[in-house]
Parts: structure tokens; sequence; C-alpha cells
């Protein structure tokens, strides 16, 4: 599908409403090896702690190829194998909190193609506002990258190095158990995260696919850690390059003018994804 036809999916919206489960949280903070923070009710949802409730519940009877929800119901129908979360925006207001029931409307709020040096690329913008009954108030945009399968002869991206050194940085590793984890936690059923044969044969990945919101979750809690006890207003990110499960990887930061500059880098010091946030 390309073309007049995919922006007929502009404005269309979907409501789902979940209840701050602490269980889940505690679950959450068990998969990334952290001590929970207070998860009594009332108590603020850490950021991006979010993205483990709101799961669209698909039959096996919906699911493409890939492990995904098949396209063509909320989502326009791509025609393209390949899909990503590229890039996210979230601004806080009020933040969700433990116990509290929450409504999420999402809302399809552009389609655009391009054309690529690897070939033909759809973008789909998703925005989702978030408001619940003790007074959270967030909104998200969530954008979304579909592409061809590369060629076999295809150059390979030019790696992206950090422009600044690092005030502070931490060496990661995520494995199987891991991913598979927060793959339960998020209901997310992409085989690139958990099935390394798909991986390798089929998108020609060396390992396993770290999940982009798991690393942008990795993130923000360098943000707790760094500045604990100031709330995040805001939190922008986007995906450079894929990380895999056979290589360490770091996490950085650095204090700047317009907040703290965050960076993902793969073994080989190249980037990964960038994020800035900021803080009250």
């Amino acid at each position: 599908m390309s073309g007049t036809g995919m922006t007929d999916w502009v404005g269309r919206t979907r409501t789902a409403a979940d209840t701050i489960l602490a269980p889940q949280a505690i679950k959450l903070a068990a998969t990334l090896d952290c001590p929970p923070p207070p998860l009594n009710e009332g108590d603020p949802l850490p950021a991006g702690w979010h993205w483990i409730y709101f799961h669209e519940v698909t039959p096996l009877s919906g699911i493409g190829r890939d492990g995904h929800q098949a396209l063509g119901e909320f989502l326009p129908p791509v025609d393209l194998p390949r899909r990503m979360w590229a890039a996210g925006d979230i601004e806080v207001t009020t933040p969700l909190h433990v116990g509290e029931t929450v409504e999420k409307v999402s809302t399809i709020e552009g389609v655009e193609e391009k054309q690529g040096r690897s070939g033909k690329l759809v973008f789909v913008r998703v925005g989702h506002q978030y408001s619940g009954s003790m007074g959270a108030s967030m909104r998200e945009v969530h954008q979304i990258v579909y592409r061809e399968a590369p060629a076999p002869d295809a150059p390979a991206p030019q790696p992206q190095i950090p422009p600044h050194a690092p005030e502070w940085s931490l060496q990661m590793t995520a494995g199987p158990v891991q991913l598979f984890r927060y793959s339960a936690l998020t209901f997310n059923s992409h085989r690139i995260h958990y099935d390394v044969d798909f991986c390798r044969n089929e998108e020609g990945y060396d390992g396993l696919i770290i999940h982009g919101p798991l690393t942008a979750t990795m993130l923000m809690e360098v943000t707790r850690e760094l500045e604990p006890g100031s709330p995040l207003q805001s939190f922008s990110f986007r995906a450079v390059s894929p990380l895999t499960h056979v290589h360490p990887f770091s996490l950085n930061a650095r204090h700047s003018d317009a907040g703290l500059e965050l960076w993902a880098c793969n073994h080989r010091g190249e980037l990964a994804m960038t994020a800035l946030a900021t803080l009250g």
C-alpha cells in the first residue's frame, strides 16, 4: 500500500485503558536488575515503565510472519517487510501513578513515504495521550519506520560516532533471558527479540535485537541515577543502529545547556541510540 491511500489512515484513533498495578512494575525492576522504587498506591511510576501496560492483545490468527500484529487494523497496511520503533518523544505534565486507572488515546498523526539509500521507507507517526483518575497527564509521539529488506550486496550503513566524550558511562549486556522477560512484560511477540534463527536467516542480524524501548528505558534509568529526586519532564530519543545480544554495549551521559544528553553505543563505540532528557 502506498501513495495517497495511506494518508486516508491519518486521524484514525484507538482507545485503551489499564490500571497501573505494582506487581507488573516489580517484575520490570527485576528484569532491569535494579532495586524497585517505592510502588505504593499513589507513588509515581518511573519514566518509561508505562510501556509494560496498555498491551495490544492480538490472537494468534491476527499475527504476521514477523510475530507482530498484522497491519491493516489500526496501523496502515504498509507492504514493506521490516518495521522498527525509530524514535519517540515523551512530555510529562503529571506522571502516571501506581493504582491509577489510565486511558490512552492513540491517533495516527502522519504517514510519509521517502526514498532512502537502502530503498523505500514509510514513516508512520502515532501520538498517544494519557490521562488518569489521579491526574496523570502525559503525551507521547511514537515514530515507526517500515523499510525494504536490504539487498545481499547492499553496503553497510555508515556508522556514527558520538560527538562528545561522556561524563558518565556504564558497560552493559542484555542476554536472551532479559529480552524474553521484557518481551513477556510488554506482550511483544516480534520474533527479532527471541528467535535467533529468524534474526540471522531472515533479517540479517548477528543475534537477537535488543528492544528499542528497553534501551530507551535503560537511558531513562540513567537519569534517575544521576538526578535522583528530579522528575522527568521530557525525553526524546532516536534509534540510530540496532544492538544485539551477542555484544556488550554502553550507556553514556553528559550534562549540557539543553538538558541531560544520553546515548547508547555498541561494542565498537558506534551510536545505537541518542536521547535528550529535561528534568524538573
